[in-house]
């Protein structure tokens, strides 16, 4: 049975796998390249290599209730969406919390991963490690779990841009990028239209003279804000939502979701509506990009064919003369340089994961992937289910198909993700939020169950059909429950509202300035609907109250 575990990495997927093994009463030992734990969200002014990198204004695009680990929410006056410095103390409250820390092995890179001589027996590992002074040491564990992450090899597409060693002006990756102080009065080209070439495009666009944002597909861009002024997340990411994307054809529900975001802003006059459909690729969150389009900040222009000196032509065959610097925010490759060739199974152009965690081709299931997907939600609930299980494989409370089957399994994930979503080969394995949690919480045992709670708990099945799924639903019940789980679902919406409560409101007052409000509606539907009838039957309205005047008897 698994006793000692390695963790790779001491980011948000490193610190969940770290307690997830303190749960199942294992060993870890954690790795962490760096001086400190964080991972992504570590904030550094200079870029360093093989590391991941995020710019000093960076805000995370999910909100708190969505984001954070299943038993231990976010502090109630902690914001909404958070700044990465506040996403950096909540993690070092969580590793405190749960005493994680004191099994991080800081400045220490993992230089290899082998199979030991042993390993058809014993599915033991070898681990060569390299501290801050280059000593190399060697450690034997019974599992490994890699939290390396996929944010750390910046993809640098120069051969696909003619003419790119002919520019005069500066140019970076997105990863380089922290601010726009270099962009003051300059032209500004940003090549890529995700999540970080969006946040870059509008904050450099209030500095420079003119910014340029270039995509070749265009995209599908929705607000924070929902109605209301709800988190996005919190409004739509519900089961009872999940339920109708089983329910109705994708076509109907692509239909009805770009019906709404062009209410919004029409991506047509907006030159953003891209050639695929809304649900067949993650979309740009992003609140500033329209105003900044509007405002003629931002020129979004199609995909760029060549460059001359400091000219930029474009496909359509238009020019921007004179640009000073250009931003690919071009994505990320990814690779796991430590581990043996042999160990990771190739699915099409990409790693093939059973279930996105376990490679299917191995002889023990001691080695797995936490973290290495992509989903319109948070990594770190994600991450944390994924942990959850691994540590339960690796303890034998649960056990794996057989290698052939996992691979059939592989292959037939691969083709449904090509044929749903619009991917590339930088892009790690996508899943829809709600189904890969679902799915692996049915491997555990925590599924939340509509039906029981139905009959058991009606007050809770309410919040956990209609409200936003929150990690807090998975310790409900199973392994690993959490006393609180169900006080954590019932004040989610109270820690949502705590940060805006900054002015206070006297509660009476609002109470009846609501309450005249909606009888205001209620009296002009009312006469509205009158009036109505009253156009289209004249009678109608007098025969009425002639039927309701009392009788004489």
């Amino acid at each position: 049975m698994v006793h000692k575990v390695a963790v790779i990495g001491a980011g948000p997927s490193g610190l969940t796998s770290i307690k997830a093994c303190l749960d199942e009463g294992m060993v870890p030992t954690c790795f962490e390249s760096s001086d400190d734990m964080g991972g992504l969200w570590k904030f550094k002014e200079v870029s360093e290599p093989n590391r991941a990198s995020i710019y000093r204004s960076l805000t995370i695009n999910i909100s708190k209730e969505m984001m954070c680990y299943s038993d231990y929410p976010i502090p109630a006056d902690y914001p909404n969406y958070m700044h990465h410095s506040k996403i950096l103390k909540y993690f070092r409250m969580y590793a405190e919390h749960f005493k994680v820390l004191q099994h991080i092995r800081f400045q220490t890179s993992v230089k290899s991963v082998k199979q030991r001589p042993d390993f058809s027996r014993t599915g033991q590992w070898e681990v060569v490690t390299e501290n801050r002074d280059g000593q190399e040491e060697r450690h034997v564990f019974d599992a490994v779990i890699c939290c390396a992450g996929h944010y750390t090899y910046p993809n640098l597409p120069l051969k696909d841009f003619p003419g790119i060693e002919t520019f005069e002006g500066k140019y970076l990756h997105s990863w380089d990028y922290k601010g726009p102080e270099d962009m003051h009065g300059k032209t500004v080209v940003v090549i890529g239209i995700g999540n970080s070439g969006g946040d870059i495009a509008v904050e450099s666009s209030r500095v420079a003279e003119q910014v340029y944002m270039s995509t070749r597909r265009g995209a599908w861009v929705i607000r924070q804000v929902s109605d209301n002024g709800l988190p996005v997340d919190m409004k739509y990411n519900t089961r009872f939502v999940h339920i109708l994307f089983q329910l109705l054809p994708m076509s109907i529900l692509n239909w009805i979701g770009e019906k709404k975001l062009n209410a919004m802003y029409d991506h047509t006059m907006y030159a953003l509506k891209p050639k695929h459909r809304l649900f067949s690729q993650i979309p740009v969150i992003n609140d500033d990009l329209p105003h900044r389009i509007l405002s003629g900040s931002v020129i979004l222009k199609p995909n760029v064919k060549e460059i001359r000196g400091s000219t930029v032509v474009f496909d359509d065959g238009s020019i921007v003369e004179k640009v000073d610097t250009i931003v690919f925010a071009t994505g990320y490759s990814y690779d796991f340089p430590f581990l043996p060739s042999n160990a990771l199974y190739k699915s099409g152009h990409r790693v093939g994961l059973y279930k996105h965690v376990f490679p299917p081709n191995m002889e023990h299931p001691t080695l797995a992937v936490v973290g290495f997907i992509h989903a319109l939600g948070a990594i770190m609930p994600q991450a944390e289910m994924q942990a959850r299980w691994v540590t339960r494989v690796f303890k034998g409370l649960k056990k794996l198909p057989s290698n052939q089957a996992m691979i059939k399994a592989v292959e037939q994930d691969t083709k449904d993700m090509e044929k749903s979503y619009i991917t590339s080969k930088l892009t790690p394995l996508q899943v829809d939020f709600v189904t890969y949690m679902d799915e692996l919480a049915g491997e555990i045992g925590v599924r939340p169950s509509l039906l029981w709670l139905f009959f058991t708990d009606y007050p809770l099945f309410k919040r956990v059909l209609w409200g936003p799924v929150t990690s807090y639903q998975y310790r409900l019940m199973g392994p690993g429950k959490w006393e609180g789980a169900r006080r954590a679902i019932f004040t989610q919406f109270d820690r949502m509202y705590q940060p805006l409560k900054t002015r206070q409101l006297k509660e009476q007052d609002a109470s009846i300035t609501g309450r005249l409000f909606k009888l205001s509606l209620t009296i002009m539907a009312g006469a509205a609907s009158i009036y109505y009838i009253h156009v289209r039957n004249p009678t109608t309205i007098p025969t009425l109250l002639s039927k309701l005047r009392p009788q004489t008897i």
